[in-house]
């Protein structure tokens, strides 16, 4: 499986192509010229010509541990 350089793992690319063949069936349009009749062939295909935007989201808040009292 052949996936974009900006996806850092092919375990990220199915999640990311998995939730968008979601929004698919949901009702959103392809972002394909001529898109397969299958949504996550084209939510695959999507990814790859890089028509689709995704983030990590934000940064996780860094834990504070509360001070030890002795």
């Amino acid at each position: 499986m052949e996936i974009p350089e900006q996806i850092d793992s092919k375990f990220r690319f199915v999640l990311l192509a998995a939730q968008r063949a979601e929004q698919m069936v949901r009702g959103a349009r392809p972002r394909l010229t001529n898109p397969p009749k299958q949504h996550t062939m084209a939510a695959m295909q999507e990814l790859r010509e890089e028509r689709v935007t995704w983030g990590y989201g934000p940064a996780p808040a860094p834990v504070v541990e509360p001070p030890q009292e002795s």
